[in-house]
């Protein structure tokens, strides 16, 4: 696998930026956690009657953009990860499709960009 062409201060600056990221998407995952749980106890509990309230949305349609929203958090954490573990053998910052470096700019736009913009521009093209 090819070595990153960032510098030791570069690394250290994206490591501890994506550590800082992973702390607050870990804190908003327990937040929907306690609000998927409040949700489930009130959508177990018989005399609620959401679907006849004008007043907000129904509960069963907050467990549905509660879960897909937690769904997006576990696939960031999941790319954090990823980096992580790239920063740690070494190929951060360089494309896992065609081993051309990525960027200083891309990575601090997206810290988890796997691909180089030509690449990640090649793939979402074919997407279309």
């Amino acid at each position: 696998m090819a070595r990153t062409s960032l510098s030791d201060a570069e690394l250290r600056r994206f490591d501890q930026a994506l550590r800082d990221q992973r702390a607050l998407t870990a804190t908003e995952l327990n937040r929907l956690a306690e609000s998927l749980t409040s949700v489930r106890e009130a959508r177990s509990d018989g005399s609620a009657d959401d679907e006849h309230d004008p007043e907000g949305p129904t509960l069963s349609g907050e467990w549905s953009r509660i879960v897909g929203v937690h769904g997006e958090f576990n696939e960031k954490v999941a790319a954090i990860d990823r980096s992580l573990a790239r920063i740690a053998d070494g190929s951060y910052g360089t494309c896992i499709r065609c081993g051309k470096p990525i960027g200083a700019a891309r990575l601090s736009a997206l810290l988890t960009a796997e691909l180089c913009i030509d690449c990640a521009r090649l793939i979402e093209g074919r997407g279309r």
